[in-house]
């Protein structure tokens, strides 16, 4: 995605953050029980996304084909062939590379996927650098700009005592396939909802044409619920033209959507301005709906 130099206007983001929460399509069915969930998303093509699960034991689904476009909602798992990672919990597609995605485990490994037809191929994985103690990895973007690359990755954070520590840097890609960062940049974010003691302050994160950041952030209370959850404009990003990534966080974020009775882990910009948000309701299995987010 391309980004401007300039921040939207105040008064055109408050309009925006006003009208856009009640213009939200349904939640529908994208997987049922505790294997069912969304814990990221990036758009393939017209109607279709590929989704991530969070699963843990060896053979288990860790990616799979959403054709939201349908009715109803159809998810078919694809072949994992390489190292199989644990927790995945956020997927990118990489800009300018039909096929090509970034996914990240939830302890800071990164891995970078060919997606062809019924299968993914891991091309090479490596870790995140400046792993701080206790991250707990949900969100993930990238952003483009000229050829050049930037990523955006985020601790989820843990309730009032533990804000989300959004992360940036440049990113290479290697010759050989290894996703290469360069300096790291950090910031502390609160989301204003949930704001519970379960609240997990970062649990998406995508990036809108503008450069606008929007975050999910979600509360979990146990396998049976009750959840809560919320998107919202962090901030904004700008990768310049010698390269820098520039990060500047909304002083009080407001939401955009809030969603209770859902575990929002999942959000992606589609082309055209809308976002596609997916949950992981644990035993409730996972659901995904549309919403005009990314127009901002």
């Amino acid at each position: 995605m391309k980004l401007p130099l300039r921040l939207a206007s105040a008064a055109v983001l408050a309009a925006l953050l006003a009208g856009s929460a009640q213009a939200a399509a349904p939640w529908r069915e994208a997987g049922s029980g505790a294997r069912g969930g969304v814990s990221g998303l990036a758009h393939e093509d017209a109607g279709t996304a590929l989704v991530v699960h969070d699963d843990k034991r060896p053979g288990q689904p860790r990616l799979s084909r959403l054709a939201y476009g349908t009715d109803p909602v159809t998810v078919t798992p694809l072949d994992w062939e390489g190292a199989e990672p644990v927790d995945l919990e956020a997927i990118e597609a990489i800009p300018g590379r039909p096929g090509e995605y970034l996914a990240l485990a939830a302890r800071g490994i990164v891995y970078r996927l060919k997606a062809e037809g019924a299968t993914a191929t891991v091309v090479e994985y490596t870790p995140l650098p400046s792993i701080g103690d206790g991250d707990d990895f949900e969100g993930f973007a990238l952003v483009a700009r000229d050829g050049r690359l930037a990523a955006l990755w985020a601790d989820r954070g843990a309730g009032p005592d533990r804000p989300a520590t959004l992360y940036s840097a440049p990113l290479t890609l290697a010759a050989w396939g290894e996703p290469r960062f360069g300096a790291v940049t950090r910031r502390a974010f609160t989301a204003p909802h949930p704001a519970d003691a379960g609240a997990r302050h970062i649990s998406d994160i995508t990036v809108t044409d503008s450069g606008r950041i929007l975050v999910s952030s979600a509360s979990d209370a146990g396998d049976d619920g009750p959840f809560d959850s919320a998107v919202t404009d962090a901030g904004q990003v700008v990768l310049t033209a010698a390269g820098r990534v520039r990060v500047s966080l909304v002083a009080r974020p407001v939401p955009l959507g809030t969603f209770p009775g859902r575990k929002v882990e999942a959000v992606e910009c589609l082309p055209g301005g809308d976002a596609l948000l997916g949950t992981d309701d644990e035993n409730l299995g996972g659901h995904v709906r549309t919403a005009p987010y990314c127009g901002i």
